[in-house]
């Protein structure tokens, strides 16, 4: 019978865990679906951004900007963009493993998400600067981030910035990527924008590049940030699916398990009758 006591108390006790699973897979869910439109909403106009950008380029062809200078060094400043509580897949493993083969050994970090800011302290990596971003993503954090990047990089105390992000795919795949923020490389094809036209700038192209380049470095920054928080509720969402899953099918395993033994107390007991009843014949 202690057997059986021990088994029903592993029920309960997996029954309570599928509860919580379940209930944060349910906010995972809701969560999911408006970061998902962020994600998406905010890629068309960074389409419409990379065409204007491109325009600019092509039609004011000696545009410098300090913001589009080109360094011979390797001093690396990398934006990680991870999350900040767990139980959700292998995102930042996956994410980290990317980041470690395709930036510098020597690279210094800024890190929004909790994960890999510990993990890059434990691994004796210098993080300048730890960012918290609400939830969904305010343009304004991303701005606030945006302005440090973009001063460190034109005070010359880095050679290059780049963004490691978890890119939302859909929602069972996210795919962890690394990409270069600055210096700023206008597209050569933004989209379907394939002509060149001549255009007349008012009040000077520099001006107008000064203007469009800080909001370019912004929303890029912004874009990184609402895919990697769709990539987070996704990869949630399904984890905490797939436990519930596994609580209830071990739940079921156990209720077997349970039956079985209960039957074989039963039998056991009901032979010890029989056995008394003949002895007392």
């Amino acid at each position: 019978m202690a057997n059986l006591r021990d088994i029903r108390r592993r029920i309960k006790s997996v029954k309570n865990t599928a509860q919580i699973t379940r209930a944060m897979q349910l906010v995972a869910a809701a969560k999911m679906k408006k970061a998902q439109d962020q994600a998406l909403a905010g890629r068309d106009y960074s389409k419409q951004l990379n065409g204007v950008l491109q325009d600019i380029s092509e039609s004011f062809s000696d545009a410098t900007h300090a913001l589009l200078e080109k360094r011979s060094g390797n001093r690396e400043l990398v934006l990680i963009i991870s999350t900040d509580k767990g139980l959700c897949g292998a995102i930042n493993t996956n994410l980290a493993k990317v980041i470690r083969k395709e930036t510098s050994e020597n690279a210094d970090f800024v890190t929004v998400g909790r994960k890999l800011r510990v993990l890059m302290e434990k691994l004796g990596r210098t993080v300048i600067a730890d960012f918290s971003v609400k939830d969904p993503v305010p343009f304004s954090d991303a701005r606030t981030i945006a302005s440090l990047l973009s001063r460190q990089f034109i005070e010359g105390n880095y050679d290059k910035v780049s963004v490691a992000y978890t890119r939302f795919v859909n929602t069972m795949s996210q795919q962890p990527e690394v990409v270069q923020l600055l210096p700023v490389e206008p597209p050569t094809n933004a989209g379907e924008h394939t002509e060149t036209n001549d255009f007349l700038f008012e009040p000077s192209p520099a001006d107008v590049l000064s203007a469009i380049l800080p909001l370019y470095v912004n929303f890029r920054v912004f874009q990184s940030l609402v895919e990697a928080r769709a990539s987070e509720h996704s990869a949630r969402m399904v984890a905490m699916k797939s436990a519930t899953d596994n609580a209830k099918k071990f739940i079921k395993e156990l209720t077997l398990e349970y039956n079985k033994l209960r039957q074989g107390a039963i039998t056991a007991e009901l032979l010890e009758i029989t056995t008394a009843m003949k002895a007392m014949e």
